[in-house]
């Protein structure tokens, strides 16, 4: 019973992964700029996690950029 709360972590690190990932389709697909800030958001929080990596995963801290960048191009673009 000691690990429990593992497995909470666990399921909410991957519940904001395919949340994100399912919001960043979303708003690809619908040219939502709102949306995509939210999915930027979504991935903020697991990226910390590949931030101490010690190998080229700290590259991953950058993807909360992508549907950021993509909702500030379709804000420009949608005016």
């Amino acid at each position: 019973m000691e690990y429990a709360g593992f497995y909470w972590v666990g399921l909410i690190f991957w519940m904001l992964i395919s949340s994100g990932i399912l919001l960043l389709v979303w708003g690809l697909w619908k040219k939502s700029w709102k949306t995509l800030i939210v999915s930027g958001i979504v991935f903020i929080l697991p990226t910390f996690y590949f931030g101490g990596a010690e190998s080229w995963l700290r590259v991953v801290v950058f993807f909360p950029m992508i549907p950021l960048i993509l909702a500030y191009i379709i804000k420009k673009t949608d005016v």
